[in-house]
């Protein structure tokens, strides 16, 4: 069980790292200008660890959203499942584990804020 987890784990982030790397590229022009790296947030030289952090931060900010609506679909999938035993438990270990994902991800976004300050006045 944990092996087929961890192999659909491992081609789902192989899907989105292909993803990633390859459409955005090819997408670019049909939206309009594509930002140069100053426009971005970096310096007038385009400070590429201003750019990677916005980035990151946007990224964590997203997957936050994401397991809020992860949360308010099991709790309508909660209400929703009538008594039924083996729902609601679903339900219930869907809610746990996307808050606790949502932890994961603030405290994630926390370390970046206290490494990027670090980095920052040292440096």
């Amino acid at each position: 069980m944990i092996k087929s987890i961890r192999n659909k784990t491992l081609a789902a982030s192989g899907a989105m790292y292909y993803w990633l790397a390859t459409v955005p590229a090819a997408y670019a022009g049909i939206f309009g200008n594509v930002p140069s790296e100053a426009e971005l947030g970096g310096g007038p030289s385009g400070d590429a660890r201003t750019i990677v952090l916005k980035i990151t931060k946007q990224v964590l900010s997203f997957m936050a959203l994401i397991a809020v609506v992860v949360i308010v679909i099991a709790g309508i999938r909660l209400v929703v499942s009538q008594g039924e035993q083996e729902a609601t438990e679903k339900g219930k270990k869907t809610i746990l584990w996307a808050i606790v994902g949502l932890i994961v991800i603030l405290l994630a976004r926390a370390i970046v804020d206290f490494l990027a300050t670090t980095v920052a006045n040292n440096g």
